[in-house]
Parts: C-alpha cells; sequence; structure tokens
C-alpha cells in the first residue's frame, strides 16, 4: 500500500510539474517571444488563474518544487534571447529566478492555510511584496514584471503616476486570485462583494486614465527640443581597434546625415563610441586607438551642436602607481558613462548607477570565489559603480541619461527628476540580443518612466527601440530595429512641471505592500501557531 501510495503521489507530481511547465509557457505568451514579437498581452489578465489554483490544491510538499519548476521555465522562454549573449546567462537567470519562486510558492500557499477567508486579497499582497522585494539590489531583475505586458492598455496604466507599476502589479494578481478561489470553491455568490469591489477598482483606475489622457495631451509644451537619435547597429563590443574605427565611420556617417535637419542635439547610443576619452587621450593603449580618439575629440569640435553618447570612463585607479603595472596590467578603473560633449570638451559625465548582475558587475568575490573567476573565464568584464543622479544641462534645457538596463527601475528615473530633468534620454545597447522581442520587451519596461514622472523619455539606441515615448506612454515613430538609421524626434520641455507623487515617493505603494505582507505572516503564523494554544 505504501508503495502503490508513493507510486500515485509520484504521479500526480509529475502531472503538476508538467502543468507548471504548461503554465509558465503561457505566461511567457503574455510578452513579446518567438511567437508574438509584441506579445499576447490579454494572457496577463490570465495566466497566474491555474498557477494560484494549483497551489491551493497540491500537497506541502510539493510547493517547492513546483516553484523550482515554474520560475526556471517561465524565464527560460520568456529570456530565451539570454543565449546570444552568453552561455552562461540563460542559466544564470532562470536559476536564480527560479530559487525565488522556490520561496514565493509555499508563502502564497500559506495564505490559505493562514487567511482562509480573505486568503485571496493576501496571495495578492504577497505576491506584490515580491515582485518589489526581487528588484532591490544586487540581484535585482524588473524583467518578467506581469505589469510590463499592458503597455498596450493605455487607460489602464496611466495610474502609475500615483502607484508605479506595483498598483497594476496588485490589481491583476489580486483578480486573478479571486477568480482562482471562485473556482476552487465553486462559487460566484459567495465570493460576490470582493467582486464587485475589484471590478470597481478596475473601474475607477480606467476612469482616472482617461482623465490623466485628456489632461496631459492637452497640455502646450513651452519649447520643443529636436533631438537627432542616431542608430548604427553595431556591435560596439565586437572589440579591435578596426571595429571601433569601422562603428566611428558610421556613426559619423549618419550623424552628418542627420544635422541637415537642424537638431539642437546630437544623441549616439550606450558604448556607441568605445574607447575611452579620457584614458586614450592620456595614456593611448596603441597608437591606432590614440588617433581614433583625437578624431572624435575633433569631430566634437566641429559638430554645430551637442553631442551626447555612451563612452567607457577609465581612470587611474591607484594614484600612488604608474598607468602600467609591473605586471603589465592597467591600472585603471572603469565605468560604463555617458558624456556631453560641446564647445570642444567634456562638459559632464553620468557614471550608470545601477549595473547589470553578473555580466557587468559581481561584489561577492571573496565569498564566491569559484563563480567570480568561472565568470572572468567566460570574458565577463566589470565596472564601477556611479554615486550620483547627474542632470546635464544646456541651452535652458535640462535632461538625464539612464543607461541601458537602469530605465527598467523606477526609482533611478524618478531620482532624475527630482533632480531637475526636463526629459530622460535613455541610452541603450541591445544589439547583443540578436531578436526584436528582446528590445522590445526593455521598451515595454522603460515605457512606464515617462508615465510615472510624467516626463517624455527618447531612448537612442543602438539597434532598437529607437523611440520617443509620451508623457501618456505612447511610442512615437520607433525606428526599425537592428538598421542604420537616425530620426530627429521632437522632444517636448513642460516648464514648471508639477512632479507626480511616485516621483516624490517612488515605490511607496511597494513598501506598503511588503511591510503589511511581513505584518499578514508573522501574525497570520502567531494566530495558528499560538494564539489558539492559549
Amino acid at each position: 500500500m505504501r508503495t502503490r501510495g508513493a507510486v500515485r503521489g509520484l504521479f500526480i507530481f509529475i502531472l503538476e510539474a508538467l502543468a507548471m511547465v504548461l503554465c509558465a509557457f503561457v505566461a511567457s505568451l503574455a510578452f513579446p517571444g518567438p511567437f508574438s514579437e509584441e506579445g499576447l498581452s490579454f494572457l496577463a489578465f490570465f495566466y497566474l488563474i491555474p498557477v494560484f489554483c494549483i497551489i491551493e490544491k497540491t500537497h506541502w510538499s510539493h510547493v517547492p518544487f513546483l516553484g523550482l519548476v515554474y520560475g526556471f521555465m517561465f524565464y527560460i522562454f520568456y529570456n530565451y534571447w539570454l543565449s546570444t549573449f552568453h552561455p552562461l546567462a540563460i542559466l544564470i537567470a532562470p536559476v536564480l529566478e527560479s530559487l525565488q519562486y522556490l520561496l514565493l510558492f509555499p508563502v502564497l500557499k500559506s495564505a490559505s492555510a493562514l487567511f482562509r477567508k480573505h486568503s485571496w486579497l493576501v496571495e495578492a499582497i504577497f505576491y506584490t511584496a515580491y515582485l518589489y522585494i526581487t528588484q532591490q539590489g544586487f540581484l535585482g531583475y524588473p524583467y518578467g514584471n506581469i505589469a510590463s505586458a499592458l503597455t498596450v492598455y493605455k487607460t489602464l496604466i496611466q495610474i502609475v503616476d500615483i502607484t508605479g507599476i506595483w498598483g497594476l502589479c496588485f490589481l491583476l494578481s489580486a483578480s486573478q486570485a479571486l477568480i482562482s478561489r471562485m473556482i476552487l470553491d465553486r462559487s460566484f455568490m459567495k465570493y460576490y462583494v470582493p467582486a464587485m469591489g475589484v471590478v470597481s477598482a478596475y473601474l475607477i483606475v480606467l476612469i482616472y486614465g482617461a482623465f490623466a489622457i485628456w489632461h496631459y495631451s492637452s497640455l502646450e509644451a513651452d519649447r520643443i527640443v529636436r533631438i537627432a537619435s542616431i542608430q548604427h547597429s553595431a556591435d560596439s563590443w565586437e572589440g579591435g581597434d578596426a571595429t571601433y574605427r569601422r562603428n566611428f565611420e558610421t556613426l559619423t556617417r549618419l550623424t552628418e546625415d542627420a544635422l541637415e535637419e537642424e537638431p539642437d542635439l546630437v544623441a549616439w547610443s550606450e558604448t556607441a563610441f568605445v574607447p575611452s576619452v579620457s584614458w586614450n587621450l592620456e595614456y593611448p593603449i596603441t597608437r591606432s586607438r590614440g588617433e581614433l580618439t583625437r578624431e572624435f575629440v575633433d569631430f566634437g569640435l566641429s559638430l554645430p551642436v551637442p553631442l551626447v553618447t555612451g563612452n567607457p570612463e577609465a581612470v587611474i585607479a591607484d594614484p600612488q602607481k604608474p598607468h602600467i603595472l609591473e605586471d603589465g596590467s592597467l591600472n585603471w578603473k572603469k565605468y560604463n558613462t555617458v558624456i556631453l560633449f560641446a564647445d570642444g570638451t567634456i562638459q559632464d559625465t553620468y557614471r550608470k548607477q545601477h549595473l547589470v548582475p553578473f555580466t557587468e558587475h559581481f561584489p561577492y568575490q571573496e565569498e564566491f570565489p569559484w563563480l567570480y573567476d568561472l565568470l572572468l573565464a567566460n570574458d565577463y568584464n566589470w565596472w564601477e559603480e556611479g554615486d550620483e543622479a547627474v542632470v546635464f544641462s544646456w541651452d535652458g534645457y535640462s535632461f538625464s541619461t539612464p543607461i541601458c538596463f537602469e530605465d527598467t527601475f523606477g526609482y533611478i528615473s524618478a531620482g532624475f527628476v527630482r533632480s531637475g530633468a526636463d526629459f530622460l534620454l535613455n541610452m541603450t545597447n541591445d544589439v547583443w540580443s540578436g531578436a526584436v522581442p528582446a528590445e522590445v520587451q526593455h521598451m515595454q519596461l522603460a515605457l512606464f518612466r515617462a508615465i510615472e514622472n510624467r516626463r517624455p523619455l527618447l531612448r537612442s539606441t543602438n539597434s532598437g527601440i529607437s523611440t520617443l515615448i509620451s508623457i501618456t506612454g505612447e511610442v512615437i515613430e520607433p525606428m526599425e530595429p537592428f538598421t542604420q538609421s537616425w530620426h530627429v524626434y521632437e522632444v517636448p520641455v513642460y516648464e514648471d512641471a508639477p512632479v507626480t507623487f511616485y516621483t516624490f515617493a517612488p515605490d511607496f505603494f511597494a513598501i506598503v505592500f511588503t511591510i503589511l505582507s511581513a505584518v499578514l505572516f508573522t501574525g497570520g503564523l502567531w494566530k495558528k501557531l499560538v494564539w489558539k494554544r492559549i
């Protein structure tokens, strides 16, 4: 009998695991992918329902493993393009995310055990808090956030200027957790009141969104800044002096064409010009690299307008030592930077603050030397972290330049706007992905920054998606991905524009959900384990 029970339990677990694989696949379809470059966004309103149902019905011993399966398979399907970046990347991201789901699933199941009557609401609070917590710190990774699938529903997403994306995450998870509870209990009338509450919440959000679109669409800009975005569609990190020169020649050719439209500013992309200007002007690594750097400076001198470009900044690491150490290595530390080049000089520099984990930054060399050595052996290189929200100013307008991955985090752009940025100019290099869906996924995440702060966002990228995003989330005249092109965008500047609640208090609602989750979980455990014994 025990053997038969064990076999039956294993069979049930296998079926549940296969169901989780299917759930993960369906969830990935809500986002841009190989089956749809835009994603089947409507699935974001449904794909959590079977997940909540399976978690509720399965045995406690199965829950963590099902979390592993779901998390791993979702990110394999969703982040399939990471394999083109590096063979290790397609393993690291799904493994780390699956470990997080291993912890999340038991927490979600505990909602039913601790709060039977209102478990659906607690599940939504726990799930929203999870999404926020997993975007913090070194391992913070916003990709896969359920809210990012909603960018086509412009009226619905306007609420993020108050709640950030967290309000949407809560609304989506609450409605799906409630539906799963209705399915499991085979009753609608039992949950009639909360169902009407959820429907009312959606209506309030839609009414607010309609008003916001009407209001912000009617605003007149105080001035227009015409920015030429240059998309040279080449891998800046392919390496070698010949590659750097070829890329520079492409950039200058496209820029000279764009200048015929008389823009106010020219924007290249992240690391568009690779030889470090700060280093190679003083310590040229090769003769040709030094010559190319001087040509870049001369080109900047010849421009009638300022140039904003990504450029790796290298500075002396130890001032007490020469720039070349005894072992032949360079005495430098490097930053992923953006420079404003005008009047023949670098006017200001911004250093990337939030680096990509494992690929740009790994601060745990002493704790995990084996992993550090493995990453180095696989050609990963590290940047230093910047620590200042720089606002560039020129000709009476101000802007900030979140670099690539940074435009997926709301708090970074909010910091720029609080510091005085009139608009955001994102510099991105996604050419390595080789996949349009990867670039659309990135753009979907970035789009919320324009609405959250009610400031225009111009994305000037290496290969896509280069576009202007309005303060209501409209994607304006995107360039064709993976093509060498340029476009002059008319970026509106709204002088004395008010600061939104989100800008003033970024992620406030997410923090509330997180604190509430901790209170509910500990309070529920205490009531379950202690109170009943008293």
